[in-house]
């Protein structure tokens, strides 16, 4: 089955049924349209709910379209990049809205050398923010659901690798953030009027973390 957008997009429908009561929409990262049925709904009842919710349906799928082109491109402190592949070149180096290197590892070597700098030389500026504040281990890893962990026992802060992508006003944010739980456990008030004190626009940096 396949839809028609008012602007002539044309996306492949795939129909999924299930024992809901409820219909519901999303797109897959290859742009079809999935649609979670009831056993007794008809086609033809789907296509007219589509039609009828044809607005929301293209602004969804204009959102996913994007979300796919952006994973095509080098995104580093906030800026995106094309990637340009240039067996020529012996090192990566970004130039303009471009970001030249000989080949995909080199490129991911040069992302893990710059978030190891980073997010060690802006640690070290944080801190200067607080006293007494413990020794304590900087770690990366990949997280699914956290920018930041401080596990205050082990005294060990693990940031998030994707952070990198991030600009730096973000970088900075998760680092105090994480920091303050030295102080307050707890996302108490107390802890959040900390926060503040350090990074005075967390509130607006905190929601830029969401997009």
């Amino acid at each position: 089955m396949k839809y028609t957008f008012s602007d002539g997009t044309t996306v492949l429908c795939e129909i999924v049924r299930k024992k809901n009561k409820n219909l519901y929409f999303r797109f897959n990262e290859d742009l079809t349209l999935v649609i979670t049925a009831p056993l007794y709904i008809s086609v033809k009842e789907i296509e007219k709910l589509i039609a009828q919710n044809e607005e929301s349906l293209f602004r969804m799928y204009s959102k996913m379209e994007e979300r796919v082109k952006d994973d095509d491109k080098f995104k580093y402190l906030g800026n995106k990049y094309y990637i340009v592949i240039d067996e020529t070149k012996e090192q990566v180096f970004l130039d303009g809205k471009n970001v030249y290197t000989p080949n995909k590892e080199a490129l991911d070597s040069f992302l893990n050398r710059e978030m190891l700098r980073v997010f060690n030389e802006e640690m070290e500026i944080a801190k200067k923010c607080f006293r007494n504040l413990p020794e304590f281990t900087l770690r990366t890893r990949k997280m699914k659901t956290r920018w930041g962990v401080n596990d205050t026992k082990k005294k060990i802060i693990t940031l998030n690798t994707e952070l990198i992508k991030r600009d730096i006003t973000a970088i900075d944010y998760v680092i105090i953030h994480e920091l303050c739980h030295f102080y307050e456990p707890n996302h108490s008030k107390a802890f959040w009027q900390l926060v503040g004190e350090a990074c005075p626009k967390y509130k607006e940096i905190r929601k830029s973390l969401k997009d």
